[in-house]
C-alpha cells in the first residue's frame, strides 16, 4: 500500500530543529521525499505500523503535527492524524 507521510515540526527551538531532522531521517529510511515535509512510502501493514510508531516516538504532540494517509489498493483513503492541526471546513466559505 502507499502511505503518504506529512509532518509539520515546530522549529522555533534548537530541540525542535533536531526533532525535525530525526523525523525526516525516519522517513528517508523507508520512503521517497516528494516535498520538504511530505514522503511517499510503499509499505505493507506491518511496515506502516512500525513507521507510525517510530514517528510518534520522535514528535512532540503538543507542538507538532503528523499525518499518515493510507492508500490501500482495494479500499478508500484512511487518514491517521496526530498532534496539533487546524482543519479547514471545505463545505464552508474558503474566503472570508
Amino acid at each position: 500500500m502507499l502511505v503518504i507521510v506529512c509532518y509539520d515540526v515546530n522549529t522555533e527551538t534548537k530541540v525542535g530543529r533536531r526533532r525535525l531532522r530525526r523525523v525526516a531521517k525516519v522517513c528517508e529510511g523507508i520512503g521517497q521525499r516528494v516535498q520538504k515535509s511530505v514522503f511517499e512510502c510503499q509499505v505493507d501493514l506491518m511496515q506502516m505500523e512500525d513507521l507510525e510508531r517510530r514517528l510518534l516516538a520522535e514528535i512532540e504532540p503538543a507542538e507538532d503535527n503528523l499525518r499518515l494517509y493510507r492508500m490501500p489498493d482495494t479500499r478508500g483513503c484512511e487518514v491517521r492524524e496526530h498532534g496539533i492541526f487546524r482543519s479547514t471546513d471545505f463545505d464552508g466559505p474558503l474566503v472570508l
